[in-house]
């Protein structure tokens, strides 16, 4: 699984599609706590992270969301730059 970006401690991972189902998402990996966000909304859509972190990942997604949706797309894994 790429690693798309990691920032405070926050890894992000995308799967390789044959091995990923819609819809379209990104993994989200803090300490013990690992959730999966949709890209079209940004939820939460699958586990947990603490608020903090869920609302970093958000700010971070919705800068990159049309780059991380075409990623999804076309597999062309990259790593993006961090939340800063």
């Amino acid at each position: 699984m790429p690693e798309i970006s990691r920032f405070y401690g926050i890894i992000i991972r995308m799967y390789v599609i044959d091995k990923e189902h819609p819809p379209q998402h990104i993994h989200i990996k803090y300490g013990e706590f690992e959730a999966v966000m949709e890209l079209e909304n940004l939820n939460i859509v699958q586990g947990a992270v603490p608020k903090k972190c869920r609302q970093l990942v958000r700010e971070w997604a919705e800068i990159h969301q049309a780059e991380l949706i075409e990623m999804w797309e076309t597999q062309n894994f990259h790593k993006i730059s961090p939340l800063e």
